[in-house]
């Protein structure tokens, strides 16, 4: 095929969590790609809460704009570059790359993309989501069997494999959410208990229904959430903080209340930070995994049915995924030409 001269991609023109004042549509020429590279063209990419950080320039301190913006897409390989000898034009590929999302062409090493069979939703959902909620729960958190794992913004794009991954382990499984659609939702991907915080209070929940506590916590929630997580935890319970979407846009909080320790110690508990580039060396195993899983439809995957096309539409979905409607993934599709 006939590859354009220039090609367009979404940037960080300015620095802020504000995501529509950030962003920007430029054009730059497109260029071959050189030894052991592959040019992709992005089909579908993947709409992330951390997008709004990248926007602020929070992953890469003392950058000055532009910066690229998208993490995650899939697409179709348009020309490989010299030694490249395991993938060919025509193939499907999605990727993982700060920058490499929200553009129509993105050129990477080849030993950085993952083959699948097609560009679906569903391929970019594993990339980051899946591989998140894997890692996180089976290797920095320890996820046992017999558990009780509590999985906040359960409905969301990562935390609806958390919910399943936990079920699949052979645990208990409590997830939040907020609208009676979402938990029905929840329900069907076998979460043992659905709490809606617009409906039930959270913390009484988990006081009078638990009140061994709970040995895991999948939180991405940050803020309020965080601490009824915190104070929820069962004696060597281990909380995972994979995000804090609460305190993205506005800036985080900052709280004057006794030190983390009085609540963690005499509990033996935890609190563990997990970011998903400072485990790479497990991401080809647990993506193999995650795939096996689908293919045995063990694994379901919800993806929003709610459309957005094209490079401009990149605001608005992030925007509606910072809103609290979304169900599932939220993906853009970018034309085929």
């Amino acid at each position: 095929m006939e590859l354009p001269k220039t090609y367009r991609k979404l940037v960080a023109a300015r620095l802020t969590p504000h995501f529509r004042e950030a962003a920007e549509v430029v054009e730059e020429p497109l260029a071959p790609p050189g030894p052991g590279e592959i040019l992709v063209r992005n089909l579908i990419a993947g709409v992330n809460a951390t997008d709004v950080n990248i926007a602020a320039g929070r992953y890469d301190p003392g950058a000055k704009p532009p910066l690229d913006l998208g993490i995650e897409a899939a697409g179709e390989i348009v020309s490989v570059g010299p030694e490249v000898t395991d993938l060919k034009p025509g193939d499907f590929v999605v990727t993982a790359e700060t920058g490499g999302g929200y553009r129509a062409y993105h050129t990477l090493p080849a030993k950085r993309a993952i083959p699948v069979p097609a560009a679906t939703p569903e391929a970019v959902s594993l990339v980051v989501s899946g591989l998140t909620a894997s890692i996180a729960l089976h290797v920095a958190g320890e996820m046992g069997s017999g558990e009780t794992v509590l999985v906040t913004a359960a409905a969301g794009g990562t935390g609806q494999y958390a919910v399943q991954l936990a079920k699949l382990a052979g645990n208990h499984v409590i997830g939040t959410c907020g609208t009676p659609e979402k938990a029905e939702m929840l329900r069907s991907l076998g979460c043992d208990r659905v709490i809606n915080y617009r409906e039930e209070d959270v913390r009484s929940v988990l006081a009078s229904e638990y009140p061994n506590g709970v040995d895991l916590v999948y939180e991405s929630v940050g803020g309020e959430m965080f601490d009824v997580s915190l104070r929820a935890l069962a004696v060597h319970g281990r909380l995972l903080t994979i995000g804090f979407i609460s305190e993205y846009v506005g800036g985080v909080e900052t709280v004057r209340r006794p030190r983390i320790y009085t609540q963690l110690l005499p509990k033996s508990a935890s609190v563990r930070g997990f970011f998903l580039p400072h485990f790479t060396g497990h991401m080809r195993e647990h993506m193999m995994r995650l795939i096996m899983l689908l293919s045995e439809g063990k694994l379901r995957i919800a993806v929003d049915p709610t459309p957005f096309e094209g490079l401009d539409a990149v605001v608005d979905a992030v925007e509606y995924l910072h809103s609290g409607k979304s169900r599932g993934k939220v993906v853009v599709r970018f034309p085929a030409s």
